[in-house]
């Protein structure tokens, strides 16, 4: 059953939009830039209707985003999702905020197309990914850093971590660890570059990271874990030169830059970003934000501190004081974003917009989508539609999850909310 048989569908002709509004969704209806047409449908949430529009709005056929883009990060969008609403939604000079910043995607979007961005983040990581690429170093002034930085020195670390490091390797981690440490405060942003790229090195499964074979970057297993992955796979781990690995990887990060974003950084690199929570940005202005770009956490999905805990070592972060939100109910989650929303409605301009990015969690039975919108209107955002942006899709119950007998699709499913005050 499609949604235009369900109960739920509505005529959408007579309802007015503002000139804003009317243009995204005469420009998603009449999308078709990569070969397939827009399904058009319409639900209901609390009596209003909801455009809904099925589509390839942005595809892993497009060009890579910018090279300052490559780092990973748990549950993280392409950049070409806040671009698509960037570019619709804001002129330059706009505030663009991501008040769950993660590794910070749409702050490093905004800045390379000339907004100004803010983001918010409970995890102190987020700021060491994010800040140093708003404001990055020449590869020169890398290579002349990790040159006065003596790595031989030794120095007291966790002998337990010779399950990931050559004791060697691990020397030097320790060495650049300590340095960053005593630096911490006074160091530049040449500093901040190293310690964002080795946080990025520490572990993965080639040998462009510091460890021996071990799973990606952006999740790290336990000690116990590596042990058995090692012994499974007959192996130890080999010496990795840290300071060759951080400038190989420095001049993938930087090759994309040119004098136009050497310009963008120096106007608008300064972002305001804050570690703290979603539901209490009280250095951000009111009425400041033209469009916020984000992507929540969903239920308990992604077990974030787990995940990051090698990086919060090395960073001289207690994992475990992370207070990551873990909501394992719908009603709880749902509450959580209300929270969220009545402070994304007090720091957004009138007219303001919203691109709340959700997800099918537990295999698609529930539509996270599907309770943002009484969250936002709970808040006083008026939905505006709902964008699926499906890579691979033949009818839109497929991408709705209605008798959905697969395992989901490809998508990324965006709740677009304005802000009326």
């Amino acid at each position: 059953m499609s949604l235009t048989q369900s109960k739920f569908a509505f005529d959408l002709s007579s309802v007015e939009l503002p000139e804003c509004d009317q243009q995204l969704v005469d420009e998603l209806t009449g999308f078709k830039e990569f070969g397939t047409k827009t399904i058009c449908e319409t639900i209901s949430h609390n009596g209003v209707p909801v455009s809904v529009f099925v589509n390839e709005f942005w595809t892993s056929r497009q060009r890579a985003g910018h090279s300052l883009h490559e780092v990973s990060y748990r549950a993280c969008f392409k950049p070409q999702l806040p671009k698509f609403f960037i570019d619709r939604l804001t002129v330059e000079g706009d505030l663009v905020l991501d008040p769950f910043l993660g590794r910070g995607t749409t702050a490093l979007e905004s800045v390379l197309l000339n907004r100004r961005a803010a983001g918010t983040d409970v995890s102190p990581l987020s700021t060491v990914l994010t800040t140093p690429r708003l404001n990055p170093p020449s590869i020169d002034e890398v290579r002349t850093r990790l040159d006065q930085i003596d790595l031989k020195t030794k120095t007291k670390t966790r002998e337990d971590l010779l399950t990931f490091y050559h004791a060697d390797t691990l020397r030097e981690i320790g060495s650049l660890r300590s340095y960053l440490t005593e630096r911490n405060g006074n160091g530049d942003h040449v500093d901040a570059w190293i310690r964002m790229v080795a946080t990025n090195r520490l572990t993965g499964h080639s040998p462009g990271f510091f460890s021996v074979y071990t799973l990606p970057p952006n999740q790290a297993v336990t000690i116990d874990r590596q042990k058995l992955i090692n012994a499974k796979r007959n192996q130890t781990p080999e010496y990795r030169d840290v300071k060759k690995i951080i400038l190989k990887k420095s001049r993938s990060l930087l090759k994309d830059i040119t004098a136009e974003n050497q310009a963008s950084f120096a106007q608008f690199g300064s972002a305001q970003l804050i570690t703290g929570s979603a539901d209490s940005m009280k250095s951000i202005e009111s009425d400041s934000v033209s469009l916020v770009v984000t992507s929540p956490p969903f239920l308990n999905v992604v077990q974030y501190a787990t995940d990051n805990w090698l990086r919060c070592w090395f960073n001289g972060i207690d994992a475990d004081s992370v207070p990551i939100w873990k909501y394992t109910s719908v009603k709880k989650w749902s509450n959580a974003m209300t929270g969220v929303f009545k402070e994304l409605a007090r720091v957004l301009k009138p007219g303001g917009h919203v691109a709340f990015e959700v997800g099918e969690v537990r295999n698609g039975e529930v539509r996270l989508e599907d309770h943002v919108i009484p969250a936002a209107q709970k808040a006083d955002l008026a939905p505006v539609l709902v964008l699926v942006n499906a890579q691979e899709f033949t009818k839109t119950a497929n991408c709705w999850g209605i008798d959905n007998k697969t395992k989901g699709t490809n998508t990324n499913r965006v709740v677009v909310l304005r802000c009326d005050k």
